[in-house]
């Protein structure tokens, strides 16, 4: 087990590649924590779990849920070993026709809530002093822009960004920051994906999905399983050399 006896944190751990993290973390070993808005499927996947899973409410967007949540996990399980910032938001629109609702929105969860997420849980890891694992989510949209995707993209191109200053500040705390960037994964976030493409694209529903899973170079999109390894491997003492890196998970497809 890779992760045994370590205590981690799953932002938006109840459904889709959060979920997936926790039950497979879990079975590595970990006391998890499932920290999502969404409380009761928070608990539900938590009990799913087993094994002392934790369902813990959490809005990344208000620094006192993220503190009480923090304060929480100390008081519950002594530590916090890892934390995966997952917790993300999607919406598009034609450039010109972004508003500050939308932006304000995708930055404050996406962008000011995994920062601010991390800064907590790094400075309880900072005061313990054994070090720690921080894995970021990011996306192939934040390696590349897309027209009718700006916001989104912009958002994850920033968790690049504060991925590495973060992995440089804090790696002298033995404190690995890093991020995986997924490909197109089918989740329920790719159902709402789906659907705005085929309001903007005027396509038939599910068709944006069938494209660009054909386009994906393994023959298919990715599932939350296929995101669960690279996160298993950037929380475990295997990745303790490496710093401030974005690891692509995508079957090819940023290539391609």
């Amino acid at each position: 087990m890779k992760l045994r006896d370590k205590v981690a944190i799953v932002t938006g751990g109840a459904r889709g590649i959060g979920a997936a993290i926790c039950e497979r973390f879990a079975a590595e070993g970990a006391l998890v924590v499932v920290a999502d808005i969404l409380e009761k499927e928070a608990a539900a996947t938590a009990k799913a779990i087993g094994g002392g899973a934790i369902g813990l409410t959490l809005d990344v967007t208000k620094r006192p849920s993220i503190d009480a949540m923090v304060e929480k996990i100390v008081a519950t399980a002594g530590r916090i070993d890892i934390l995966v910032n997952n917790a993300a938001i999607f919406d598009m629109g034609p450039l010109l026709e972004i508003t500050e609702e939308s932006y304000d929105r995708q930055f404050a969860i996406n962008v000011k809530g995994l920062l601010f997420t991390l800064q907590a849980v790094a400075a309880q890891m900072v005061r313990r002093g054994q070090g720690g694992k921080i894995v970021n989510f990011s996306s192939q949209a934040g390696r590349r822009g897309e027209a009718l995707v700006a916001v989104y993209c912009a958002s994850k191109a920033a968790v690049i960004s504060l991925t590495q200053s973060a992995g440089l500040a804090l790696i002298k705390h033995k404190i690995n920051v890093n991020a995986i960037a997924p490909g197109v994964i089918d989740t329920p976030m790719w159902d709402v994906v789906d659907s705005q493409f085929a309001k903007y694209e005027n396509l038939p529903l599910g068709e944006k999905k069938r494209q660009v899973g054909l386009a994906v170079p393994y023959g298919r999109m990715g599932v939350p399983g296929d995101l669960v390894g690279a996160a298993v491997f950037l929380a475990s003492a295997d990745a303790d050399y490496i710093v401030a890196q974005t690891l692509n998970v995508d079957g090819g497809n940023w290539m391609s």
